[in-house]
């Protein structure tokens, strides 16, 4: 399902532990980390899609998280032609995002990777809450760092960005 734009709608998800570092999946079989994310299913709500994704790729369910903010408006990110598949070419162009920050309210152990037939993580970590501008792909990149600065004012121990650190 994509937009008239040729935007695909789709959920990022920032979940935090209670030192308010951030989870960062490791990609199956790759070497590229990233924030889970997903796309909306026809008839979804944002929410609807943040928490089956949540549930898919992390493990947890709403139980286990609370919603600490989202971001206001969609956030979008072209994705490079040769990334794209060949059929799409021409009509897709990439995602745009709704953004939810969470608060894990359970344990690590919680997390469980392999809830599903086809994860999409097979490693995690925490890291600090900028750490991932560092780190993740350059062409999303841009909506990394809208999303966290967005976000970031639900927080109150989160220190501003230092450009260059």
């Amino acid at each position: 399902m994509l937009d008239r734009d040729g935007y695909r709608p789709n959920v990022g998800i920032i979940i935090l532990n209670h030192r308010n570092q951030v989870f960062w999946g490791k990609r199956v079989r790759e070497h590229s980390w990233q924030f889970p994310q997903g796309g909306i299913k026809q008839g979804e709500s944002p929410e609807q899609a943040m928490f089956r994704e949540l549930m898919e790729e992390v493990g947890l369910s709403s139980q286990q998280v609370e919603i600490v903010g989202r971001t206001r408006e969609w956030l979008k990110y072209d994705v490079p032609t040769n990334w794209v598949r060949r059929e799409w070419r021409g009509t897709y162009k990439g995602q745009k995002q709704i953004w939810f920050l969470l608060r894990l309210r359970g344990r690590d152990s919680d997390v469980c990777l392999r809830r599903t037939n086809h994860p999409e993580f097979d490693a995690w970590r925490w890291n600090d809450y900028w750490a991932p501008l560092d780190a993740v792909i350059e062409f999303k990149r841009g909506v990394y760092e809208a999303a966290l600065s967005e976000l970031s004012r639900f927080l109150d121990s989160v220190p501003t960005r230092r450009w260059g650190s």
